[in-house]
């Protein structure tokens, strides 16, 4: 059967349209590309740095591990605290550093990820009470109808605090618990007699008040802070490479250089054993 001319046309020009459709949606998207990893940055609340400059520190890093990965990885900085737990709980982030222990760990206990990396020094995260010189402190106990200072309610160190207090039977109703913003404020409120202990895990704020006569009444136990995370929707093969690449950065010189801007000696690996008591020590 013939069909009209006019028919013959028409079915020529959709044709035409159709491979032009078909042409533009390859030319969109290519056989074989792949979407771009997500690195987030969460780094703590209680210390002073500039998005910029925390950027700076972490796109290096971000540029070793795409290269090792043959993939983009793009940066995003997330400070608030309850704004990265969001994001984790959505598994928005292929991999995350998080400063305080209590958020990432908490993913990893919900299963939706885990652990890749540990930040060498930072694996042994104490907090100190301070107090001045001549008070008579000498455990917990001692604390109680106490004003404690500590930094932000939300900071690993504050958390930590409470651990402490609950771990040693001391009710945190029995104190009169403080905040302040950073932890270099922390010795302000006890040269003024606005509280009689401060929590600090500052190596930095705790060496000043000890060289100036204070004392440190008790430390706490450690935790390992600023993790590396990685989402369980990456493969095992994956978060290997990925584990492998940051614990190696000092085997090349593009990862020295990543290590350097970042500021830290060196990434390693976990540790499960511990990983696992910490969660329980700090109640998550």
């Amino acid at each position: 059967m013939a069909f009209p001319k006019k028919v013959w046309t028409m079915v020529r020009w959709l044709g035409i349209a159709a491979a032009a459709s078909a042409s533009l949606v390859t030319m969109a998207e290519p056989v074989g590309s792949t979407p771009d990893l997500v690195f987030s940055v969460t780094e703590g609340v209680t210390y002073q740095a500039t998005p910029k400059e925390i950027r700076e520190r972490f796109e290096p890093l971000a540029e070793v591990i795409g290269k090792a990965l043959r993939r983009n990885v793009r940066i995003v900085l997330v400070p608030g605290y309850d704004d990265v737990r969001a994001g984790l709980a959505r598994q928005e982030y292929d991999i995350a550093f998080i400063h305080p222990a209590h958020v990432a760990m908490a993913e990893i206990k919900a299963g939706r990820y885990r652990s890749i990396a540990w930040t060498s020094g930072f694996t042994d995260y104490t907090v100190s009470l301070l107090a001045k010189g001549d008070e008579p402190f000498k455990d917990l106990t001692d604390l109680k109808g106490r004003k404690v200072v500590t930094p932000d309610p939300d900071s690993i160190t504050a958390v930590m605090v409470r651990s402490m207090l609950r771990t040693g039977n001391v009710p945190i109703g029995d104190l009169k618990l403080l905040t302040t913003r950073y932890q270099d404020a922390v010795p302000f409120y006890l040269e003024n007699g606005f509280a009689n202990v401060g929590a600090t895990a500052a190596n930095a704020v705790v060496k000043q008040w000890t060289d100036k006569g204070g004392k440190v009444v008790l430390r706490s136990r450690g935790v390992p802070i600023k993790q590396l995370i990685a989402s369980a929707r990456l493969s095992s093969e994956e978060r290997e490479r990925i584990h492998d690449v940051l614990v190696g950065l000092a085997q090349s010189d593009a990862g020295r250089r990543a290590l350097a801007a970042s500021g830290y000696k060196a990434f390693v690996s976990t540790d499960a054993d511990l990983e696992e008591k910490t969660i329980a020590w700090l109640g998550l």
